[in-house]
């Protein structure tokens, strides 16, 4: 096949040339902290901080429960920093009682031995915590940072028998870990500006609850879109919470707008980003390419916004989904995590901060060393929508196309793997836009965006688009496959029986294509200017949106194509919008922004 080629490449070595080997610091500069105390010795005590709040309206203080383990020998004058988990699940839902799990992670084998006191925080209304859980409101952030201020000693504390509590052995430095609402309480903790919050370790954390439950106008499927402030808080509340702040947390899920998914009030409240000039924290932050639970664009919101206002930080950005990197990468992410609390909690000069910026993994396991992420040098693609062409339903291209257009119908339950197959042949109920072959790897590293002028027949329309990387596969026809494998390629009955076309993907092909989604993004077009306020379209009218897919770093190899994918009603990404119709998108004035390291592709 004769290979097309766009003005728009980079050479492999373009591609990876960022990728760097930080050089060993000689063993003499290394300063690190060594398990020189008793595992076994050191003390386990329970305090319940007084936190400046009443979260559940009974007229006292909440008092916030901590674990704390530290060495024997901060009972005998030695002062110790903090490594803290703070986190709404230290009870496990569905048990008895209010006891909590009780350092079931490897932070305290690890650090106490090397002169850390160890918490666990546990957030107000949950476990042995007084309160009401608010589901990422102020409340849920001022009852970790109150333990923050008692440690600093600006807090009270007190033992369960009602005498005071007082950190003498803490030397007030504070850094704070976890993985999904156990990392994002630091987000959110770091974003007031507190005192003595050196460092926060966020991983696969929320920097926005809209954004953990919307996407643009449009609630994620499943219960993101019914009442989930109201179903999270139900979920981590202990008995006691759930008992006196019913009526509250009712009123959570009352307050979510889920009759709009717009951006109200209520969720600006629970987003940390516009106040993220208040961070004094240096921040290690870690999310999963493909975690599609707390997805990408929180972490890669964050770390834009702190990366503008040159924060210290580094990221890892590993290939799996919503996990702990000491579970992919184990004694890595330990080396790593020593170093950076020794740096900033113990003040050592160790190298951590002369090492390369961002660790990235790759699909086969490997991982990467840059110098920064995204990639300093990735510019920005435009690649416009074109017409059909020998081979393609239609083409993503560098030159703005003549005026012309394309319309699809909604089908409110096709799949991703149908709308992706077979670029080939214009399909009824998704449009699809592909490059040549590439010549050349490409590597994506940032955030697309997808820009489109379309009218629509309906006055509700959400559009959703899938970054794809096709790639060469094995050929084969609908009549050499099974039933059962016509079954899992989405083909009815009467297909199997005919055994001739049907939907699925890449059959009756010459030349058969992989298909894999890179990333993907939708948007409700009623909030195409304003996530504050949707406006309904008027059918028939012309309208213009962009929208941002979930950022990523990517290398789309040399042979494979680009293809951009737009569907109306994603149901395995959105809530379904059963009023969706028919879509026409106009070629002239659509496109697709890709960020690549180089600013080409061929």
């Amino acid at each position: 096949m004769r290979r097309l080629r766009i003005a728009v490449t980079a050479a492999l070595g373009t591609v990876l040339a960022t990728i760097v080997t930080p050089a060993p610091a000689a063993a003499q500069d290394i300063e690190e902290t060594t398990p020189i105390y008793s595992y076994a010795d050191a003390i386990r005590e329970d305090v319940f901080v007084e936190a400046p709040m009443d979260s559940d309206k009974d007229g006292q203080s909440d008092r916030i429960a901590i674990q704390i383990m530290r060495p024997k020998e901060t009972d005998s004058g030695l002062k110790t920093p903090v490594v803290m988990e703070p986190s709404p699940y230290y009870r496990a839902p569905g048990t008895q009682g209010e006891a909590p799990y009780g350092f079931a992670r490897w932070y305290d084998e690890f650090f106490v031995p090397r002169g850390y006191t160890v918490i666990e925080a546990e957030m107000q209304g949950t476990s042995r915590s007084a309160g009401c859980p608010t589901t990422g409101d102020a409340e849920d952030t001022t009852s970790i940072k109150a333990v923050v201020d008692w440690l600093n000693g600006r807090a009270k504390g007190f033992y369960a028998g009602g005498s005071e509590a007082v950190a003498s052995w803490s030397t007030g430095a504070v850094g704070m870990v976890g993985v999904s609402y156990n990392g994002t309480l630091p987000n959110a903790v770091a974003a007031t500006g507190v005192d003595g919050l050196k460092t926060i370790v966020p991983i696969a954390a929320i920097s926005s609850w809209y954004d953990y439950t919307r996407d643009a106008g449009i609630a994620y499927q499943g219960g993101w879109g019914s009442r989930y402030p109201e179903y999270l808080a139900n979920y981590v509340a202990s008995a006691a919470a759930k008992t006196r702040c019913a009526d509250f947390i009712k009123s959570l899920g009352d307050n979510a707008g889920d009759d709009s998914w717009d951006y109200t009030p209520f969720w600006a409240e629970r987003d940390y980003k516009p106040s993220v000039d208040k961070v004094k924290a240096s921040v290690l932050l870690v999310h999963g390419m493909e975690d599609w639970n707390v997805k990408l664009r929180h972490g890669v919101a964050w770390w834009n916004l702190l990366q503008q206002r040159d924060v210290p930080r580094k990221i890892w950005l590993h290939r799996s989904a919503h996990i702990d990197p000491v579970s992919a990468r184990p004694d890595e992410w330990k080396r790593v995590m020593h170093r950076w609390m020794d740096h900033w909690l113990f003040g050592m000069n160790n190298g951590i901060m002369d090492e390369p910026m961002a660790d990235i993994q790759r699909p086969d396991g490997s991982w990467e060393a840059h110098r920064s992420w995204p990639d300093a040098g990735a510019r920005t693609v435009r690649l416009n929508f074109g017409p059909a062409a020998p081979g393609v339903a239609g083409t993503l291209q560098a030159a703005r196309p003549a005026a012309s257009s394309q319309t699809f119908t909604d089908n409110r339950t096709q799949s991703e793997t149908t709308a992706m197959a077979d670029y080939a042949v214009a399909a009824p109920n998704r449009l699809v836009y592909v490059t040549p072959e590439l010549t050349q790897a490409a590597r994506m590293s940032g955030t697309p965006k997808v820009n489109v002028t379309v009218r629509s027949n309906t006055a509700s329309a959400p559009l959703t688009a899938l970054l794809v990387d096709y790639g060469p596969g094995t050929a084969f026809s609908v009549q050499d496959m099974s039933p059962e494998e016509l079954v899992n390629q989405e083909c009815s009955l009467a297909d199997i029986e005919r055994k001739t076309g049907c939907a699925a993907p890449f059959v009756s092909r010459a030349e058969a294509v992989t298909a894999k989604v890179i990333t993907r993004g939708a948007i409700d077009l009623k909030n195409r200017s304003s996530l504050t306020s949707g406006t309904p379209l008027v059918p028939g009218e012309t309208y213009t949106a962009s929208w941002e897919l979930h950022g990523k770093d990517y290398v789309v190899p040399a042979g494979h194509r680009i293809g951009l994918v737009l569907m109306a009603n994603n149901r395995t990404y959105i809530s379904v919008d059963q009023a969706a119709g028919a879509l026409t998108v106009s070629l002239d004035g659509s496109s697709l922004d890709i960020p690549v390291v180089g600013g080409r592709i061929s």
